[in-house]
């Protein structure tokens, strides 16, 4: 499986720009992908609200650019807009996998008078038909302002990481009726991608990865795995310092301690301008 994850914001590179089709073709020219995970997708969002953007739908734009995938997309901001039209903002997954059941998780939004301005996030989760068997796969992008959110988001993942594992224990009578309560397949075998908006020395990222309560196989970071004791390579603030001065890494992905030794590799493409995140490749044996 070759799996890209990448914050395109809303496709403004950091020319101020915003160009899905570059987006597209950059994510191709990196890899003949089977899956891609984007974070900070926009509908009905212009500028000045996201700036140089226009009231495109974006998720369908870019199921247009990816024609050969199947999609399910999330959003963690869904307001009222002009003339009865959502305004929408959120993650999305595009895959060749068949698409086996899919979720949508609304993270933890505490009030936090500490910070001004948050908004509300989601985990996207999709169950892949790969050729090892079902994967579940959940993308997902944490709150950047408030660390009171954060943690309890990356708390949150982790959770519904334990109680799928505890379903796939227990998954109950199988049955094939049609109806809502119909058997989807169940599994431990699990990825998590996406913007986390901590570094790796931050506590959320030892929260996110600590063991499960119901002794499943728990998260792993992927980018040890590859590299051992090389420091992740920076994923955000590379090519501006609009945010931070110095460039770290805050996108991630984590996989089950049941695909730890499938982990064939995973990269940072560090060249690109098309956003002001960097994409990652992330490579597993799915056979």
């Amino acid at each position: 499986m070759k799996l890209i994850t990448w914050n395109i914001q809303w496709g403004c590179g950091i020319d101020g720009r915003v160009d899905l089709a570059r987006i597209v073709r950059h994510a191709r020219s990196m890899a003949d992908f089977d899956v891609i995970c984007m974070q900070e997708v926009a509908d009905n969002f212009p500028a000045p609200g996201l700036a140089g953007n226009d009231d495109r739908d974006q998720f369908a734009e870019l199921a247009r650019l990816l024609p050969e995938y199947r999609r399910i997309e999330g959003y963690g901001v869904d307001l009222a807009g002009d003339g009865g039209r959502r305004r929408r903002f959120g993650n999305v997954v595009f895959s060749r996998y068949s698409m086996l059941s899919a979720r949508r998780h609304p993270l933890p939004w505490p009030a936090d008078p500490k910070v001004a301005s948050t908004m509300p996030r989601v985990a996207v989760e999709v169950t892949l038909q790969a050729p090892m068997g079902a994967i579940r796969l959940t993308t997902t992008h944490l709150e950047y302002y408030s660390d009171l959110q954060r943690r309890a988001q990356a708390v949150r993942l982790r959770n519904l990481h334990d109680e799928a594992c505890q379903r796939a224990a227990h998954p109950g009578a199988v049955t094939r009726d049609g109806s809502p309560f119909e058997s989807t397949p169940q599994t431990i075998d699990a990825i998590l991608v996406g913007d986390f908006n901590f570094p790796p020395e931050h506590a959320a990222y030892g929260d996110l990865q600590a063991p499960l309560a119901g002794s499943g196989p728990r998260y792993r970071d992927a980018w040890p795995l590859a590299h051992h004791h090389q420091p992740h390579t920076p994923t955000f603030c590379v090519h501006s310092t609009a945010y931070s001065k110095t460039p770290y890494c805050c996108d991630f992905a984590f996989v089950s301690d049941s695909l730890a030794e499938r982990v064939r590799s995973i990269e940072v493409d560090s060249v690109t301008q098309d956003s002001d995140h960097q994409p990652l490749l992330v490579e597993i044996d799915d056979r």
